[in-house]
């Protein structure tokens, strides 16, 4: 690791052998130094979750090629304090995270392990991207995804980012023809409308499995959701202060 070029952290959610993660460390040789970090099973819905009740570990994998890379037994954010902390022993120039198995779009980014990585990279000072296809076949095309990888990547290695600032990418499943291209925009205020599908086991004992639907309530322009509709992959700034700035002032009227 003592390349002068970019050193690379990549790390998903869905788990070191998906054929995401590979697509997005494929599209990431060319701009520099890679390192694989990623979680050794599943670890969608995950959030910005951290193992703290049993040990963490750590296995050599070799589905990367030459690149270093290492399952991990933990949650995204487990691979990239490791990654930073234990592996590496320094900051990496960029984090990105994914290509990820299903859209993060609206509200959906606070239940992401994929963006959880990048805000994890973003709160260490490192520029930080998560990287979601809206399709969750696990042998999706991931042609248009390795596109806008380069073209977004190409622009934070030579622009940087803001302080504390992590970018939600999300790339339409669809064929390279009818790709627009890509739009910075706001996330939308869509929300989920949760149900839970009650069965039985052989003893008779009742369990669930989370479901719903997904509703937009936002129908207006420049949103992720808006543009992905129409053929244009989306690019959410995301910050990790969740202080309501605009609510200070009416509470500090309050009788406190």
């Amino acid at each position: 690791m003592s390349s002068d070029r970019p050193l690379i952290l990549v790390t998903n959610d869905d788990g070191i052998s998906a054929k995401g993660i590979r697509s997005l460390a494929s599209a990431m040789e060319p701009f520099g130094e890679i390192v694989v970090i990623a979680p050794d099973s599943a670890q969608s819905g995950m959030g910005h979750a951290i193992t703290i009740n049993h040990p963490l570990r750590l296995e050599s994998s070799y589905l990367f090629g030459e690149n270093v890379a290492y399952a991990c037994s933990g949650t995204p954010v487990d691979c990239v304090k490791l990654g930073i902390y234990e592996v590496l022993h320094k900051k990496p120039d960029l984090v990105v995270s994914g290509i990820n198995h299903g859209a993060n779009t609206s509200t959906n980014v606070l239940y992401s392990g994929t963006m959880s990585a990048a805000v994890e990279g973003a709160m260490e000072g490192i520029p930080s991207i998560g990287f979601s296809l809206c399709s969750f076949d696990s042998n999706a095309d991931f042609g248009v995804s390795k596109q806008v990888v380069n073209t977004v990547v190409r622009e934070v290695l030579s622009k940087g980012l803001p302080k504390e600032i992590c970018l939600n990418v999300n790339i339409p499943d669809i064929a390279m023809d009818d790709f627009k291209g890509v739009k910075v925009c706001r996330q939308a205020h869509a929300f989920w409308e949760d149900r839970f599908d009650k069965r039985f086991d052989q003893f008779g004992k009742p369990y669930y499995w989370l479901t719903g639907d997904f509703y937009d309530q936002d129908k207006s322009e420049n949103t992720d959701l808006y543009w992905i509709e129409r053929g244009y992959a989306s690019i959410v700034p995301t910050q990790f202060d969740m202080t309501a700035y605009k609510a200070m002032k009416e509470l500090e009227n309050w009788n406190l």
